[in-house]
């Protein structure tokens, strides 16, 4: 059992909605099913996938939901998306029934998010699950475990099954299970999406340019789609948890890039599975790469599960061609990282970087230093 980052019991609240965003299969459902087992509240459990209890929840009224509701102190909704008019029925919920948790899931943010957004305004906690974290294994794997399987992280990712998987084949076999039944499940509902091989071919073209600035014009012209449908589709993927954007960080100096964007996927494994490329490191020509991916969505995940203050993320770029991998601004707090796999490697970027922002900080990251930086 690997324990997550987050302890459901310390942070659901009476006439509250908890929200668990995450992507598919990343552990949401066994996280609360995990608090299901332990709680002393006395909790109802349903899925959103449920065509019964679709029917039921999405009509918004107030009788049927205190009948549904009457006599439980918690109650759970997995997949909330699939429920029409969601956010309503929780917001007479939470404003019409006393004492009431409520803990709902989902994996697709464009349809959750949207559905409870307004309807609870100030109801609700949002908690972003990700694949498993440095972090959350180091809770049963020491500093030399963890660099000991850095190999298979990059390559395999950290998907829960993927941990757990007891060999090689069987993590492959994972990974394409889902790439090819989960990855795009959310969006293809989409009911303006229509091309599955046209998103694939996307992500493709995403997985060959990780760590260089992605211009939409050349995505167009190669995927001979217009520059609207590829931001449309870009957007959408993101919302889904398959993809991060970063942007460029600019003071409004004239010699700073911002005009492009990067992407990164949100696990190794998806990245390497949706290309196929699951050989090791001493064959493969992309380690710089996958070792960029690799710290810049750990080092989103630490920060999302510290929790402590709100932290943006950016990349640094100027015409001239210095650059900073990584970007962090907590408050008025700078915080720069080159990403190098060797650790030997040195870094221009940084010094011209303090030069322009003489108040920030800047580190490299390295396979042999990373761990301080992850847990």
């Amino acid at each position: 059992m690997i324990k997550r980052a987050y302890e459901l019991e310390k942070i659901i609240m009476p006439e509250k909605v908890l929200v668990i965003y995450g992507p598919r299969q990343v552990g949401k459902t066994t996280l609360v099913k995990n608090f299901l087992g332990e709680t002393k509240l006395r909790y109802r459990y349903d899925t959103g996938e449920n065509a019964r209890i679709q029917e039921y929840l999405s009509k918004s009224d107030l009788l049927k939901i205190q009948e549904y509701c009457a006599g439980y102190e918690l109650l759970v909704i997995d997949e909330a998306q699939e429920i029409p008019n969601i956010g309503q029925s929780l917001k007479l919920m939470v404003d019409n029934i006393r004492d009431l948790r409520i803990i709902v899931t989902g994996s697709s943010s464009f349809e959750l998010a949207g559905a409870v957004g307004e309807p609870l305004t100030g109801r609700k906690r949002t908690r972003l699950l990700f694949t498993i974290s440095q972090g959350e294994l180091n809770n049963t794997l020491n500093d030399y475990e963890l660099k000991e399987h850095l190999e298979e992280y990059l390559i395999y990712g950290s998907y829960p099954e993927i941990i757990t998987a007891k060999n090689l084949s069987e993590k492959t076999e994972w990974i394409e299970e889902i790439v090819n039944s989960y990855l795009l499940k959310d969006i293809l509902a989409h009911e303006k999406v229509k091309s599955p091989a046209l998103l694939y071919d996307l992500l493709r073209l995403l997985a060959f340019q990780i760590g260089s600035l992605v211009s939409l014009n050349e995505l167009s012209k190669s995927l001979k789609i217009d520059i609207k449908t590829v931001s449309r589709y870009l957007d959408l993927l993101e919302k889904s948890f398959v993809i991060k954007k970063i942007y460029g960080y600019s003071n409004n100096m004239r010699d700073e890039v911002t005009s492009k964007a990067k992407y990164y996927f949100i696990d190794n494994g998806i990245r390497n599975g949706v290309i196929r490329r699951f050989n090791p490191l001493n064959e493969r020509d992309d380690i710089g790469q996958l070792w960029e991916n690799f710290i810049v969505m750990e080092r989103i995940k630490y920060h999302t599960y510290k929790g402590t203050r709100p932290v943006e993320w950016y990349f640094w770029r100027t015409y001239q061609g210095y650059e900073i991998d990584l970007i962090e601004v907590e408050n008025d707090k700078l915080t720069a990282f080159e990403i190098k796999w060797d650790e030997k490697s040195k870094s221009r970027g940084l010094s011209i970087f303090q030069q322009h922002y003489n108040k920030s900080e800047g580190y490299i990251i390295n396979k042999e230093n990373y761990l301080k930086w992850l847990l």
